[in-house]
């Protein structure tokens, strides 16, 4: 299963880049949106590929600086718990 975060290519077209978001439709589909490397100070260009024609690859993507899971994003750092009525 590709996740998240995870470096891909496809299998078909040759395209490389991140996966940044992941959608499963009521069908069974499930497709990745795939963003690349960015070029010329532009935003860098993305599309939607069938999970299936996907691998992961270890390449580096140029300015990569997304993290997942390793820093706390905001929010109290004190959880009150639940609110009784």
């Amino acid at each position: 299963m590709i996740k998240l975060g995870d470096r891909v290519k496809d299998t078909v077209t040759d395209f490389t880049g991140m996966v940044i978001a992941r959608t499963t439709y009521l069908n069974g589909c499930v497709r990745c949106q795939v963003i690349g490397k960015a070029t010329d100070n532009k935003q860098p260009e993305g599309d939607w590929i069938d999970e299936e024609q996907l691998i992961k690859t270890d390449e580096l993507i140029l300015g990569e600086k997304i993290k997942f899971g390793k820093e706390v994003t905001g929010g109290s750092a004190n959880d009150p718990g639940p609110i009784d009525p």
